[in-house]
């Protein structure tokens, strides 16, 4: 789904508010694979915190980064990225080839990152974002009102135990109050 201009640069206002996010991208940008996107928390939480006034969310646990490579899903791969990652920037970097993840979530093979992210359990964490040049790069096959309202509902290609479990293990109402889960 094409993100309109107006929802890039809303999204770009909060994810580019906090210095150490800017860090992060500009960390990518060097030292992570080819078409790689920063995801999921990463974006989420960014969003949600802004949203709903909660305490900051330290960004050692949501630095999730997605790419994809049909020609080599070694995890060995993703394994050296983290490590350049963490020697641009000091945290807990999570590199997925989401052509492995596909096999391992016995989903046909993903066309495109796009494709991935539109695989991912809720609307509001098939984001993600990288920056190219001084340009803010959005990508949301959901597009971004559930993101926006703090809803979390279960994406379209995802089993609702898989949703369910998510919701349960996340508990994102605890730190989010504010938060809808539809179930």
């Amino acid at each position: 789904m094409q993100v309109s201009s107006q929802d890039t640069q809303w999204l770009r206002t909060i994810v580019c508010a906090s210095r150490e996010r800017r860090d992060c991208l500009r960390a990518l940008t060097s030292a992570g694979p080819p078409d790689a996107w920063l995801s999921a928390g990463f974006v989420r939480n960014a969003v949600f915190s802004e949203l709903f006034g909660a305490q900051r969310v330290q960004l050692e646990s949501d630095l999730d980064v997605i790419y994809l490579d049909a020609r080599d899903t070694d995890p060995e791969r993703d394994l050296a990225f983290e490590r350049a990652l963490f020697a641009q920037l000091p945290a807990l970097w999570s590199v997925k080839n989401q052509a492995r993840m596909a096999a391992h979530n016995g989903d046909t093979p993903y066309r495109d990152v796009e494709d991935a992210l539109a695989h991912f359990p809720e609307t509001a964490t098939a984001v993600a974002v990288r920056m190219r040049g001084h340009e803010l790069e959005v990508l949301a096959p959901y597009g971004l009102a559930d993101l926006r309202a703090g809803v979390i509902r279960k994406a379209p290609r995802v089993r609702r135990a898989v949703f369910v479990a998510r919701c349960e293990s996340k508990r994102w109402q605890e730190r989010w109050p504010q938060v809808r889960v539809e179930r």
